[in-house]
């Protein structure tokens, strides 16, 4: 960089305080600024009392402005503006929004805001403006700033400098895992999912009898998240644990539903409870608009008839549609079924992000909870020695109550003569000066000594648990208990609302079970043309091609079928029958729905049988068997199975349905060999089926020994061989074979394979 400034200085004529600067240094110094502000200040929550600082904010100020649980409802906008106007410089419609979300059942486990008025719904509606709405503490708020004026946590200077914030709350709720938290922020997020109270205690309580519990037994006592809207997960307890113990994973969520019998075999399925963070109302749509594009062909209707409680009803199209295979299609296609991600990126001491496991969370939970405890007793202390030591200053002015009237009435400095005099500190002569008249009564001194024994009696119990980590685990273990017994799973807030099940294992294809299962004959032109005709047709007389193009093939098939195509060179493609275009015109090119060179064909088309197999061969004779569970293409560009190489190319698929095998050749000279000769395999060359001297294999055909061999005229009459009529073309596999039978047809083809 040039030494020269850019920009006029302090020094030249013109003045002014512009320097240049390094852009790069500058643009890294400013956004590591950024960045860090992000991280700490607004996305990731405390691992200690669970808030980001937006939430801390509120919480601390509502306290500030007396709307504890007991206290009347205030206005929003009093307690938005409280807020910015002293400790969060941001726009208030963000701390409204938080604020909001914090007295939403729906949203939090543990609501931290009592709300009066519109607070917004489950189907997704916004809250009223702040102006209308009014709100005070709950329960849970004011258990985590319990404490917050006994020295249990640091304070730091607001934006402003003109007053102070708490840096973190004293937390006597385990807030972080209760509530849950997620954010976003510069490199990292977080994503907490909410968690029973009871089940959180009682793992605490765990963790504090034996420190070196394993994750594994603390996920008995947790296992698994408790969704504010229930629902059920249907994750193994496997996952479940993994996920807990790195700290990272996710959930699977369903809603939860019930069959509803109407009478005379009717039903209906009920959803009462839907995925976390899934709005209602475009749920809702979701299902309706898939109904409307005919891609729910088992479900009829869908209304929602919810009040207070979730309810949305499903109608079946008719009373044979199972009711299990119609929800796990809606739960593939709609937030039915939905995951929520793990992602427990913390704040260790308000300072470190990183991601914990289940059990460091807690740990350090309980590490907060240890220093609050020890920071709270030892301000109680202090105030209970300065309190006995007022009492003491006390006591000897009633013992010379004559000498301290007369000081006080004449000396000069009766301050320093009593401290002289009774040898008292600075604090007991100010206590003895300011003592009122009416209190000089033989009463108020029984009454201080009493007060004086009660607090050195309370004072060698903070002594001695300030001395002992025992006492002061039983006392994090008490007040657990105590948490506990205020959220446990009997009372209405505490009971557990997510419940866990294995999802149903289904033989059904879904894919199939999706398409609206109907006839159709697929027709395939010489010119490789396709389409779907409705029905069955057994007329195909009277169908029409372009000019120069005929009949190749007619399937029969179902809409819910898939069709496979074999192609000269040895690929195989799948369409699925339901996208195949109609049967009006002359349908569409199959080039323009698969990859296949220009220079290759289409050999065989049929319907796709997945339990069958198959006999493919090559123009030079080599062939194999594969299953034809095998053969199906997941992509346009197909699937190959037989290689070949040219001028070689695949000439023959057949479906396998005997113990023989008849190879044909193009020299009118017939094989038949054992089906057991050749291998099964899933792609390759194969191996040789029939060697000729000069041409290939015309065709082959495999039949049972005890049915004989079958074959089709010009004229469409069958022919039937049967098995001591062959026995002079039996051999071995690779022979040259003899010439074909007498009535064989002159195209040296058996017909057509698949019926």
């Amino acid at each position: 960089m040039s030494e020269k400034p850019i920009l006029p200085g302090p020094g030249s004529p013109n003045g002014g305080p512009i320097e240049p600067v390094n852009l790069r240094e500058a643009l890294e110094e400013r956004y590591l600024a950024y960045a860090l502000s992000t991280i700490m200040g607004r996305a990731l929550p405390d691992v200690r009392d669970g808030l980001k600082p937006v939430h801390r904010r509120i919480l601390y100020a509502m306290r500030e402005l007396n709307l504890n649980p007991q206290a009347g409802y205030k206005k929003c906008a009093k307690v938005v503006g409280e807020v910015m106007g002293n400790y969060h410089p941001h726009g208030d419609q963000a701390i409204y929004d938080a604020m909001v979300r914090l007295a939403q059942d729906f949203s939090v486990r543990y609501p931290m805001v009592d709300g009066q008025g519109n607070f917004g719904n489950v189907d997704g509606d916004n809250a009223a403006a702040m102006r209308y709405t009014e709100s005070r503490m709950t329960e849970v708020a004011q258990d985590l700033l319990d404490g917050i004026d006994e020295d249990t946590v640091d304070f730091r200077k607001t934006y402003d400098e003109t007053n102070e914030e708490p840096v973190v709350l004293p937390a006597a709720f385990p807030n972080l895992l209760a509530n849950g938290s997620s954010g976003i922020a510069v490199g990292m997020a977080t994503n907490i999912p909410p968690h029973n109270a009871d089940e959180l205690c009682a793992a605490l309580l765990h963790l504090i009898k034996h420190p070196n519990a394993s994750l594994e037994k603390l996920a008995d006592f947790v296992p698994g998240p408790d969704f504010p809207t229930g629902g059920v997960i249907v994750d193994s307890r496997e996952q479940i644990v993994e996920a807990y113990k790195t700290g990272r994973g996710s959930f699977r969520i369903r809603a939860k539903w019930e069959k509803e019998d109407l009478g005379r075999g009717g039903y209906q399925i009920v959803i009462t409870e839907i995925p976390y963070q899934v709005p209602k109302s475009k749920l809702i749509e979701k299902i309706a608009e898939l109904l409307q594009e005919r891609k729910l062909p088992q479900l009829g209707d869908v209304r929602d008839e919810s009040a207070e409680e979730i309810r949305i009803v499903l109608e079946p199209k008719t009373r044979a549609v199972d009711p299990v295979i119609l929800m796990e299609q809606l739960f593939r296609l709609t937030d039915l079924e939905t995951r929520f991600g793990l992602n427990m990126n913390v704040l260790s001491g308000g300072q470190i992000p990183n991601v914990l496991s289940l059990r460091e969370v807690m740990q350090q939970w309980l590490e907060h909870r240890i220093e609050v405890l020890v920071r709270r007793s030892s301000h109680r202390l202090k105030k209970i020695e300065h309190r006995l030591e007022v009492l003491d200053g006390y006591l000897i002015a009633y013992l010379n109550i004559d000498e301290v009237i007369r000081i006080v009435r004449f000396e000069d400095d009766p301050k320093a003569k009593l401290i002289a005099k009774f040898k008292l500190t600075e604090v007991q002569a100010e206590a003895i000066l300011n003592l009122r008249l009416k209190s000089l009564s033989k009463l108020e001194e029984i009454e201080i000594k009493a007060e004086h024994d009660k607090l050195s009696g309370e004072r060698r119990d903070l002594q001695r648990l300030l001395k002992s980590d025992d006492l002061q685990w039983q006392r994090i273990a008490d007040e657990i208990k105590a948490t506990r017994e205020r959220y446990s799973k009997k009372t209405l807030l505490g009971r557990r609302r997510t419940s866990f099940a294995d999802a149903p294992e289904i033989d059904v294809d879904l894919e199939t079970a999706l398409i609206e299962k109907e006839p159709i004959t697929v027709i395939l032109s010489d010119k490789g043309w396709i389409r779907a005709m409705k029905g069955h047709q057994d007329d195909l007389s009277k169908l029409d091609f372009k000019q120069g193009d005929g009949l190749k093939r007619a399937l029969k098939a179902f809409t819910t079928d898939k069709i496979l195509l074999f192609a000269t060179n040895g690929k195989f493609y799948t369409l699925e029958a339901n996208a195949l275009p109609g049967g009006r015109g002359h349908g569409e090119p199959l080039r323009l729905m698969v990859d296949i060179e220009q220079n290759h064909d289409f050999v065989e088309a049929f319907v796709h049988q997945p339990d069958r197999k198959l006999l493919v061969a090559s123009s030079s004779g080599y062939g194999f068997i594969v299953p034809e569970a095998e053969v199906v293409a997941a992509t346009r560009k197909g699937k190959q199975v037989l290689n070949v190489s040219e001028p070689d190319e695949a000439r023959l698929v057949v479906p396998v349905d005997g113990d023989h095998v008849a190879v044909v050749g193009e020299n009118r000279k017939m094989l038949i060999f054992r089906l057991a000769e050749l291998n099964e395999m899933t792609r390759g060359k194969g191996v040789i089926l029939f060697r000729a001297k000069d041409g290939g294999v015309s065709d082959v055909r495999v039949f049972a020994k005890t049915a004989g061999l079958t074959w089709l005229d010009s004229a469409g009459r069958t022919f039937t061989l049967e098995w001591r009529d062959l026995k002079e073309w039996v051999g071995l596999r690779a022979q040259s074979g003899r010439v074909v039978p007498r009535g064989f047809p002159k195209s040296n083809r058996f017909g057509p394979a698949f019926g």
